[in-house]
């Protein structure tokens, strides 16, 4: 039976535990050779290459830090030298160093935003020359997909996690702004904001319950993976999608709250103290920019 991804090939980074290895899994399951990326430690003790392998599917493992320039060289040269293409990169791989910001030290900040931004930036970019180089040569839209995993925290701002709420707004502006660069050459990206139950959510989400359906496992978020990287997405980029359990939400862009205008050709001091302080002294000082209403 023919399925939506075979002869595609497809990198996923994170891939030796948790929502990454789900999509790995998930991915190979559609007939996609998946190429697997994590630290050399974490595939070391990882199952994900023998349970696709045991399933029928071809998993490729190359291990490094995803951060590390030299990492997504060798991504690249796996997939369209050893493979013979790249049509889907599945950027997963994070980690969370939580803290107030007035106690987070400077390599708290830096680690965080190097392997989620700078590791998505990496590899985001030398697909993206890929996919330009081989849409130049042949003279018509290839086939690429870029999904881009960012987080609620980057839309919501949670105030212990001021290092990993920026680098997934980052993730956020970086996807709509590949979609942008990309769209000529037929190549769709977009983001997820996965809500799942795993190593690095363990102590937020807290166990699986014992029976009935875990609303929080992985593999509600694959589903959405997988159509994402399929074929019956074509038309779709530039799009922000939280996810979990049996809900798939479509985020919109920012809109204008309230403009306010200066009688003449500019505000003078007096006018607009008298403008904003009157306007916000009759709204909800907790209303902020925050989308709290995701996590009602």
């Amino acid at each position: 039976m023919s399925r939506s991804l075979d002869g595609r090939v497809a990198v996923v980074t994170g891939a030796g535990g948790g929502l990454g290895r789900a999509e790995a899994i998930g991915l190979a399951a559609e007939g996609a050779t998946v190429i697997v990326n994590d630290l050399a430690a974490s595939l070391d003790v990882s199952d994900v290459i023998d349970v696709i392998g045991s399933a029928g599917g071809r998993a490729v493992p190359v291990a490094g830090d995803i951060a590390d320039s030299a990492t997504a060289t060798e991504i690249m040269r796996t997939a369209t030298g050893d493979l013979g293409g790249l049509d889907i990169v599945m950027s997963n791989a994070g980690i969370t160093r939580d803290k107030m910001l007035f106690n987070m030290t400077d390599d708290e900040w830096d680690l965080v935003i190097r392997v989620h931004l700078r590791g998505h930036f990496l590899l985001n970019r030398n697909a993206a020359s890929h996919w330009r180089s081989a849409s130049k040569a042949s003279g018509a839209p290839v086939y690429g997909r870029l999904i881009n995993t960012a987080s609620e925290a980057g839309l919501l701002g949670p105030g212990g996690q001021a290092n990993y709420a920026a680098a997934k707004s980052g993730i956020i502006a970086l996807t709509v702004s590949a979609s942008r660069a990309l769209a000529r050459y037929g190549v769709m990206a977009n983001a997820i904001c996965p809500r799942a139950r795993t190593s690095m959510t363990s102590d937020v989400f807290g166990d699986a319950p014992a029976d009935g359906v875990d609303p929080l496992g992985p593999e509600h978020v694959v589903t959405l993976v997988k159509y994402l990287a399929g074929p019956d997405a074509a038309n779709i980029s530039g799009q922000v999608f939280v996810v979990y359990g049996g809900k798939v939400m479509l985020m919109a862009a920012p809109t204008v709250e309230e403009t306010f205008s200066a009688v003449g050709d500019a505000w003078d001091d007096a006018d607009l103290t008298k403008t904003l302080t009157s306007y916000f002294s009759g709204r909800d000082a907790a209303r902020s920019f925050s989308a709290s209403e995701l996590v009602d």
